[in-house]
């Protein structure tokens, strides 16, 4: 069954250059970073440093473009950064980036190399469909802190992705919830690819198809289904 994204009429005012693209894969294997993985994860940071040529990620246009939406709905970007810039300073830093299992990596590299923000989501834990909406602050938004789970709530106005259940995303793309993450043990799952003007919609849907060739390569059999760019403009 195909999941319902919507987004509501007030994020397309706060963002009206705002596109998304959907990967929906059903079949999947998962499993512990491997060699392969973090071959990928390498070669997106090189993507990356070739991209950005000597500039900081939050100089390339589409990352400014994220930062004033930021700013726009309350946020400050220099302190919650946007995915694909906290994932970028990551890749350029010493430590490189993390290796959290096969799913993951692969979209946190397309998200570097391409430097757009990606995310992935447990279909199987999604309760409905994923509406991506300008938070009321009563929603819950249960995370772990000191190994402890506990529930946050959104600020008023804070642009949130959630379903039936509750947020699973702060701050747009900022912090994914635990409850909705792709494990080990997920074969279904759906990555959100977002972009904002100036990005072309083409860059998108190169990212879109990149990780959907990643996605049948490392879990053969998949039945992996890209979903046409959709914009909110």
């Amino acid at each position: 069954m195909t999941l319902t994204l919507t987004v509501s009429d007030e994020v397309r005012a706060l963002a009206p250059g705002f596109t998304h693209l959907a990967v929906e894969a059903h079949g999947l294997v998962n499993g512990p970073s491997d060699e392969a993985s973090s071959a990928l994860l390498d070669d997106a940071a090189r993507r990356l440093a070739a991209r950005l040529d000597g500039r900081a990620p939050h100089e390339d246009p589409h990352m400014a473009a994220w930062r004033a939406v930021y700013t726009a709905f309350g946020s400050k970007p220099s302190r919650t950064r946007n995915s694909a810039e906290a994932l970028a300073r990551r890749a350029l830093a010493d430590g490189g980036l993390p290796r959290i299992n096969l799913l993951v990596d692969l979209y946190n590299a397309v998200s570097v190399a391409h430097l757009i923000p990606v995310g992935g989501e447990d279909l199987d834990l999604v309760r409905g469909g994923m509406r991506l909406v300008r938070a009321t602050g009563e929603e819950d938004f249960v995370t772990v802190a000191g190994g402890e789970e506990s529930v946050e709530h959104p600020d008023a106005g804070e642009v949130v992705w959630c379903d039936a259940a509750g947020v699973t995303c702060r701050r747009w793309n900022w912090r994914q919830g635990p409850r909705t993450r792709l494990t080990e043990r997920t074969a279904s799952a759906v990555f959100l690819l977002e972009g904002l003007a100036p990005l072309p919609v083409a860059e998108l849907a190169s990212a879109g198809a990149e990780l959907a060739e990643l996605l049948q390569k490392f879990s053969p059999g998949a039945d992996v289904e890209v979903r046409a760019p959709e914009s909110v403009a």
